[in-house]
């Protein structure tokens, strides 16, 4: 009688079942959701250091981002031609570098593959101006930004450390901004110019899981 329970090679016995799980992991992270952690104060008060939200990636397939969304992006070390160098890691490198602890993997880092959230305060078309403060203006009117609680500091002068823009978005891009003004590298700062291509855009802040204490939405 042949066996109904054949055997598997011993090799597939031990890494099926990881490789199975790695390439389901992998799919719904590309194309689904995934879930992100805040690593520094950029988005305070909205969003506190090491708060972990879901992040979907549905929705700006069908449509562009809106005015006042929390996006999640990839470095501009990957897209500003002012701060690449180099060759850009593979996507299976940057696939792994944000697999959980795998950032205590040495060498394995590399600035191209992280990922910034940032809140869109313009879009194609706009005109936007931003004063020293970090205060936006948007198409001749002041922009009502209850979520944003720092601004940057004036001195006695009216100077800031913060650049004043004044332009209009183009085609295909939006403008992100951090909430805390007084301390975010966000498009105000980037060398190769302001702009987010729609296309470096990974996904839409949408739920905050963790802690458990501040779970809920994180949509306006």
């Amino acid at each position: 009688m042949a066996d109904s329970n054949p055997k598997t090679h011993p090799f597939w016995d031990l890494w099926g079942p990881i490789i199975f799980t790695l390439s389901v992991y992998a799919g719904v992270r590309h194309y689904l959701a995934e879930a992100r952690y805040i690593p520094s104060g950029s988005m305070l008060p909205a969003l506190q250091i090491q708060d972990r939200l879901l992040v979907e990636k549905i929705s700006f397939r069908r449509r562009s981002p809106g005015r006042g969304e929390i996006v999640v992006f990839n470095s501009p070390y990957s897209f500003d031609q002012e701060l690449r160098s180099g060759p850009d890691p593979s996507p299976w490198r940057c696939l792994v570098v944000n697999l959980p602890l795998a950032n205590f993997i040495p060498g394995l880092a590399h600035a191209a593959c992280d990922a910034y959230i940032k809140r869109v305060v313009a879009v194609a078309g706009d005109q936007v101006l931003i004063n020293p403060k970090g205060e936006v203006t948007l198409n001749g009117a002041k922009s009502n930004e209850s979520y944003v609680a720092n601004y940057c500091l004036l001195d006695k002068h009216g100077i800031s450390h913060c650049p004043a823009l004044n332009l209009k978005v183009p085609s295909g891009h939006v403008l992100v901004l951090g909430d805390n003004r007084r301390n975010s590298w966000d498009s105000r700062f980037w060398p190769g110019g302001p702009f987010l291509p729609e296309t470096e855009i990974i996904g839409r802040a949408v739920w905050r899981f963790w802690p458990i204490g501040r779970l809920g939405s994180v949509s306006l």
